[in-house]
């Protein structure tokens, strides 16, 4: 997603969600970095998703302890 920021440049943010039913899990990320385009700072969120959701599981990640107990 990207918005209109303050400074006139655009912000990113992403939203990912996991889970099914009661255990759906909704982890939003908003960026600082500002881009000159709409669609830079969605470039940029979408690469920032992929990157969190090929990254390895890790037991240190609060979510994923939970649900293995």
């Amino acid at each position: 997603m990207s918005r209109r920021a303050d400074g006139g440049g655009f912000a990113a943010s992403v939203s990912i969600r996991s889970g099914r039913g009661s255990m759906t899990h909704d982890r939003v990320m908003r960026f600082v970095a500002q881009f000159d385009t709409s669609d830079q700072a969605e470039r940029f969120a979408t690469q920032q998703a992929m990157d969190w959701i090929e990254r390895p599981a890790s037991p240190a990640d609060p979510f994923i302890a939970s649900a293995a107990a």
